[in-house]
């Protein structure tokens, strides 16, 4: 109204103003409230005024912030993060609160509380745990350890209160009865053979063998879980003390690159993430660190054995060789390291590893078993289900789980080697058990060693997420492979398997030389039973892993300690003065 009163102003629209003079009027009203807004975020930090203005932030429980692995870019809110802990449920799906976690570490955490007045002090840091990136300044690396704590609370399937009385006082009979046997392997460790790789029952000393490089205590960091998940206090604590004061990196030997990983970088990250203790975090990143020489090879892939002191990857002659189970075997492990210490060099380590595997030809869709990390070519064509193979497909698996179902290399590529092994290894005796049999260019070897039983496990694992119309029969060949592993341990006179069984000559499940006869306190057999027990409430699993409790009381426990022994097949059998490290933190697992 105020334009129409000036003399000589003619009004171009009903508002009074000509086009060019509307333009100008908005856009200096659109710069008027940018500046007035956006002089808020200008002002001193106030969050206060920052919630007048920002809609609340839903955060993802877990990392907060990621490291960017396998080249994707940090995980916003709405992006489940490729972060070690519990995906969480997607739209639709019941909360993890309301059920048990298919997907849990064997044997379940049912401890809430810190164990004692350092973990009550890292809890007490605020519900995170910090670590600097490493050119990252600023911008911590944090990991929510009471979420990831809260997470994994829930109760474990078959120790539900709805289950009547009698079976669960049963159980819990049985629980008690594992744990008195952990104790005492703990004990028998700590009082003849502490600070040593393992116990020898038998003389009542330790052993260091000379696959660890000069590293000691292989024991005591492989039982750091297992005692937290039994809530052995006491001793969790003696073993926490140990690793803080006593296990120390400074060693020049050669190592296998596989099993430090395994017992060492995985018994320490596992203790991490149960209790948040800096120390175990911090010394899984150092120990990382001096494996990573191992990958200095033409193409990437690890040798073997690793020295300590030069630093070099050993064995440089042009025809030897890597094994797939041990160089397939780091990705997890490896994953974690730089979550947790923002080094991205470890991740692409195993990123490489992935990327040569993908691009080299596999005979059939299988994976042999040994191949030159110098031509990247396969050396020879054994592919075995067992050793010298297990534990990389089990990798692949638990990838895909471990990234909340977003490893979609780790996942395709472990359903295509699944299908080439049912297509080409997997047999069915005269007597009707199913096993996995070993290719050796094309030729079977009708046997299935110890260590491909843990197979029943992960095929029973791998079945809720194969192709719909699979589902069932993968469950089936779990239980058929289960199966067939136990009658490998009930028709020995110990009720324990052995290394490696037959099927041929009309003798089905049994070994046939004395050097394949030996039990070494192995934990294949009864993981399969867990997962089985786990997925089916089947008890018939809980009876076979009950007979393995027995048979070890009965023949593997000693004055000592247990050990394992020579002849399953001899109801009197010799020991072979070796208490495991993986029995504590696998088998009474």
């Amino acid at each position: 109204m105020l334009m129409r009163k000036v003399p000589g102003f003619v009004p171009a629209s009903p508002w009074g103003l000509r086009l060019p003079q509307k333009f100008l009027f908005l856009l200096f009203l659109s710069g008027l409230v940018t500046l007035c807004f956006g002089a808020l975020f200008l002002l001193p930090h106030s969050s206060r005024l920052k919630r007048l203005f920002l809609a609340p932030r839903t955060q993802q429980p877990g990392l907060e912030v990621v490291a960017e692995i396998a080249g994707h870019a940090p995980a916003r809110e709405q992006e489940p993060p490729p972060n070690p802990a519990p995906a969480a449920p997607a739209p639709g799906e019941d909360d993890p609160s309301s059920r048990a976690s298919p997907r849990r570490r064997k044997g379940g955490l049912r401890r809430t509380r810190p164990t004692g007045p350092r973990e009550e002090a890292t809890a007490a840091r605020g519900n995170s745990i910090l670590a600097s990136r490493p050119g990252d300044e600023g911008v911590p690396f944090r990991f929510d350890f009471n979420a990831f704590r809260s997470r994994l609370r829930h109760p474990v399937l078959g120790t539900r209160a709805d289950e009547s009385q009698e079976p669960q006082s049963r159980v819990r009979a049985q629980r008690e009865k594992i744990k008195e046997m952990m104790q005492f392997a703990w004990q028998s460790y700590k009082r003849y053979a502490m600070g040593k790789n393992e116990l020898r029952p038998l003389t009542k000393d330790g052993y260091e063998g000379n696959m660890f490089g000069g590293l000691s205590g292989a024991t005591v960091i492989d039982s750091l879980d297992t005692l937290y998940l039994m809530d052995l206090k006491e001793e969790f604590q003696k073993a926490k003390a140990w690793v803080e004061e006593s296990f120390h990196l400074n060693v020049s030997g050669e190592a296998s690159l596989f099993e430090v990983n395994i017992r060492y970088i995985g018994g320490l990250l596992s203790a991490f993430y149960l209790t948040g203790e800096e120390v175990f975090r911090i010394k899984a990143i150092r120990l990382g660190e001096k494996l990573l020489p191992a990958f200095n090879t033409p193409t990437g892939i690890p040798k073997g054995v690793v020295s300590f002191k030069s630093g070099s990857w050993g064995w440089a002659t042009a025809g030897s060789s890597s094994i797939l189970a041990e160089f397939g075997s780091l990705h997890l492990e490896f994953l974690h390291l730089t979550e947790l210490s923002g080094n991205q060099v470890f991740a692409e380590k195993v990123r490489n590893i992935r990327k040569v595997l993908r691009k080299i030809e596999k005979p059939f869709g299988l994976y042999p078993n040994f191949l030159s990390p110098v031509s990247g070519n396969w050396v020879q064509h054994h592919v075995s289900v067992g050793g010298l193979g297990d534990s990389f497909y089990e990798y692949l698996i638990k990838s895909w789980l471990m990234s909340g179902k977003t490893d979609m290399e780790a996942k395709n590529m472990y359903y295509e080697a699944l299908e080439a092994i049912e297509t080409y290894l997997l047999n069915v005796s005269p007597g009707g058990l199913t096993y996995i049999a070993e290719w050796r260019g094309g030729i079977l070897d009708h046997k299935m060693g110890h260590l491909a039983c843990f197979s029943g496990g992960m095929i029973a694992l791998g079945a809720e997420d194969a192709k719909e119309e699979k589902r069932a029969h993968y469950r089936e060949l779990a239980a058929q492979i289960t199966k067939t592993c136990h009658e490998s341990y009930a028709r020995s006179d110990t009720k324990l398997g052995p290394e490696a069984f037959w099927f041929n000559s009309g003798r089905e499940a049994v070994a046939t030389q004395l050097s394949e006869s030996y039990y070494i306190l192995r934990p294949e057999v009864v993981e399969s039973y867990m997962y089985l027990w786990r997925q089916t409430h089947n008890p018939i699993y809980r009876e076979w892993g009950w007979e393995v409790v027995l048979a070890l009381e009965k023949y593997c426990r000693t004055e000592a300690g247990f050990s394992g022994i020579q002849d399953v097949y001899s109801s009197t059998p010799n020991h072979d003065n070796k208490q495991q490290s993986f029995f504590l933190a696998e088998t009474l697992k």
